[in-house]
């Protein structure tokens, strides 16, 4: 089964420094020999606002692009030190326009798929480092890209992992959480606002990248990455926020 996870710069770096006691419980939590895994990280900017002594994020773009790079060094670094002696991990550092060209999104395709049957980790982030685009938030702090990510490799699951215990609906002036969505609303949409102060997403960018996704029959969970057994009880429906596929695999296929 392929899954790909999702992790949101408010668990993978809360205060700009990387979490790595949060990060090591997490990939614990991957069943390493049963699943392939692909693991749409961010993070990057906030691990380069803290290594530099930066304390806000910063707003010219050359000064950004540089923290990211600076970042995603220290990103892949910890996730090397994590999957030491389990995995052989792999970086892509993607773009939109790695999506919208049919020749560079073909050859996406077979680098993700190869590297799957190499039995890699591929770890995933958008290219801030020299895309102006993706800086201004193309992807939603990676939650659309993800989800691009999981179409692009037919995986089974999505999960989309944050700080809060899923998608909440207002219900009699009270907000509880949906544990099923059947489809994504543009009500739904409206109704979301606020975004983490180091990250560029949001509840909004989610439910979005779970429309896209669900869209191919991929199976979605928005869950709270700090439960302890987040992984495992989210592809069991357990935890979170579960939004069921529009149409099947075979009939994407037809």
């Amino acid at each position: 089964m392929r899954v790909v996870v999702k992790i949101g710069t408010s668990l993978i770096a809360p205060d700009g420094q990387i979490n790595f006691t949060w990060m090591r419980s997490l990939i614990d939590q991957l069943d390493l020999t049963r699943h392939e895994y692909v693991i749409v990280s961010s993070g990057a900017i906030a691990c380069g606002m803290f290594s530099l002594g930066i304390k806000r994020r910063p707003k010219k773009l050359g000064l950004m692009q540089a923290t990211a790079a600076v970042g995603q060094s220290r990103l892949m670094h910890t996730y090397e030190r994590l999957l030491f002696g389990k995995k052989v991990v792999a970086q892509l550092l993607l773009s939109s326009d790695d999506f919208s060209s049919p020749l560079r999104y073909q050859n996406l395709c077979k680098t993700l798929n190869q590297l799957l049957r190499m039995k890699v980790l591929p770890i995933v982030n958008e290219n801030d480092s020299v895309s102006v685009r993706e800086l201004e938030g193309a992807f939603g702090d990676n939650d659309e890209l993800s989800a691009l990510v999981a179409s692009a490799l037919g995986a089974e699951w999505l999960v989309l992992l944050t700080d809060v215990d899923g998608f909440f609906r207002t219900e009699g002036g009270k907000l509880r959480l949906a544990q099923v969505v059947r489809r994504v609303t543009p009500a739904m949409e409206a109704a979301c606002s606020g975004k983490s102060q180091l990250g560029r997403g949001g509840m909004r960018s989610k439910l979005r990248a779970a429309l896209r996704a669900t869209a191919a029959g991929i199976q979605v969970v928005i869950a709270n990455g700090n439960h302890p057994q987040v992984i495992p009880l989210a592809l069991q429906r357990r935890v979170g926020t579960y939004f069921s596929p529009l149409r099947t695999k075979r009939e994407n296929l037809s």
